[in-house]
């Protein structure tokens, strides 16, 4: 391993960020670190995908990839042509009790207000009934990053995680949903006062993120809007970009480049340690890919998205996972409506 490895590598197991961070999860982590690293010294593609707790890291040539899942991405994808669509004509969900969320949301809040946590994103499960399967639904939905595991899980998600384009890297968080048809729903969330504390800590925690493995990091736009159009209603969602230069050879750590900025600071919240160990308490279920990282390195440069707006297949049943930050200004209604939102499909 080069040092840049062995010097992570300390750092993640002194820091323990996941308290359910064995032995063999960091075997794992290490084995995929340096598999992502050779392939980046040799110039060559690979596509990877990495779960939330790091126990299932997985990396795939291009040729793997065909047989095992399938990608849209600006510019790239391994899907030689598209499925004739079908429809979407059925589209019911069951989420949880509003009084079943709180039970975790009240948890985060207490947290929060003994200092334990600045920014926490929370998220619950709610299954959904449709006569679409995830193949269908990953060739009707349009959005920026496309991702279909076979048989367990499709995502079609509209945020970044990191760009990385002639030795500059990109982050670019995305914190802040309402409805668009709200009467001047734009002017809202962009004055709004909780979204505005939320979105600022999480461009400070990406910028320090993106200062440990780069120079000159820098807020290039900060909260800008992008609307989504989905089959229950539009949205407009909040976004900035940060930025920093790379070293002359990150392709040869690009591995340990990506577990170093693990988990995305959007999903998890600020300080991450602590954060990380509230949200096992408060969700008590496994995120598993939902809220992990897709990307795809092509010998020089990267794209990658974080995995959201997301429908797991468990045992024959289809799931959707969401959620929302927590801050000390949210409230708790406010916070269940805005998961109840995200559950959509953008419709092409």
């Amino acid at each position: 391993m080069t040092g840049f490895v062995t010097e992570f590598l300390h750092h993640f197991q002194e820091s323990k960020i996941y308290t359910f961070a064995s032995e063999q999860i960091m075997k794992k982590i290490t084995y995929t670190i340096n598999q992502m690293n050779k392939l980046g010294k040799e110039g060559k593609p690979f596509v990877f995908l990495i779960d939330f707790e790091m126990k299932k890291p997985r990396v795939f040539t291009l040729a793997e990839s065909v047989g095992e899942i399938w990608f849209r991405l600006p510019g790239h994808t391994n899907i030689s042509a598209s499925k004739p669509k079908t429809s979407l004509t059925k589209w019911e969900i069951k989420p949880a009790s509003f009084e079943q969320y709180k039970k975790g949301f009240d948890l985060v809040k207490h947290h929060i207000h003994n200092g334990d946590t600045y920014l926490l994103n929370y998220t619950r499960p709610t299954p959904v009934e449709t006569d679409a399967t995830l193949e269908d639904i990953f060739f009707l939905s349009a959005a920026k990053y496309k991702v279909l595991l076979k048989n367990e899980f499709v995502c079609f998600s509209p945020e970044s995680f990191i760009r990385i384009k002639n030795r500059k890297i990109y982050s670019f968080p995305m914190k802040g949903t309402i409805d668009a048809t709200i009467q001047n729903s734009e002017k809202q969330i962009l004055e709004d006062t909780k979204e505005i504390a939320e979105h600022n800590t999480i461009v400070d925690l990406i910028r320090n993120d993106l200062s440990l493995i780069a120079e000159n990091v820098t807020v290039d736009k900060f909260r800008y809007l992008e609307l989504i159009k989905t089959n229950r209603k539009n949205l407009w969602q909040v976004s900035s970009q940060i930025s920093g230069d790379l070293p002359e050879f990150y392709a040869e750590n690009i591995g340990t480049i990506l577990f170093s900025l693990l988990p995305a600071g959007s999903v998890s919240g600020a300080p991450k340690k602590k954060t990380l160990e509230i949200i096992e308490n408060a969700e008590q279920y496994e995120r598993g890919y939902y809220t992990g990282i897709f990307g795809y390195f092509d010998g020089k440069n990267l794209d990658s998205c974080v995995l959201i707006r997301y429908i797991e297949n468990r045992q024959g049943k289809l799931v959707y996972k969401s959620g929302g930050g927590i801050t000390f200004l949210s409230e708790a209604e406010k916070e269940y409506d805005e998961l109840l939102k995200k559950v959509y499909v953008p419709i092409a």
